[in-house]
């Protein structure tokens, strides 16, 4: 895996366990409880994370077959990434899920099964990763429904600050 991508990996990984972790001791029940009818309970924030992660990947291993094409990320795509972090991190901005995102989000009932789907989407997008030669490492082949274009490294970027977005939900349905 190239060293630019490595260290940030490793780091979301570090922050998946810690979320698996706070939440490890919950019942089935606690788990899949909504705070108030259209709210989502835990198990429906995990396995919308899960389903996101999950589409990004698909599609990057859908461009790399063409990554050889693809245009190199540049100043643009680092503005790009650095108002998508702002829009996870500040508290007030909300934004609707995608309804593809929410039509090909399974919920994972149990925190085993949530475990078992997202370590499957975690090394399938290792894997990704190991497989992208360091002269493609900047090129565009992630796409963001807002920021859109994006290279690798804001793929993992994003799924940090998209697990830090909902880490507050979290802690709300863990008090």
């Amino acid at each position: 895996m190239s060293p630019s991508f490595q260290g940030l990996f490793d780091e979301i990984e570090l922050q998946r366990r810690q979320v698996l972790d706070s939440v490890g001791e919950l019942t089935e029940t606690q788990l899949n409880k909504a705070p108030q009818p259209g709210k989502w309970s835990i198990a429906e924030i995990l396995s919308h994370v899960i389903s996101a992660e999950r589409l990004s990947v698909l599609y990057v291993q859908k461009k790399m077959l063409g990554v050889a094409e693809a245009a190199d990320s540049g100043m643009w795509e680092e503005v790009k990434m650095g108002l998508l972090k702002i829009s996870q991190r500040v508290p007030g901005i909300k934004f609707k899920a995608p309804q593809r995102l929410l039509e090909s989000t399974m919920v994972y009932k149990n925190l085993s099964d949530i475990r078992l789907e997202w370590d499957r989407v975690r090394n399938e997008f290792k894997l990704l990763l190991e497989k992208i030669p360091e002269q493609y490492v900047r090129r565009k082949i992630y796409r963001h429904v807002r920021a859109g274009y994006l290279n690798p490294k804001h793929a993992i970027l994003f799924f940090r600050e998209h697990l830090i977005h909902h880490q507050p939900q979290i802690r709300r349905l863990l008090k």
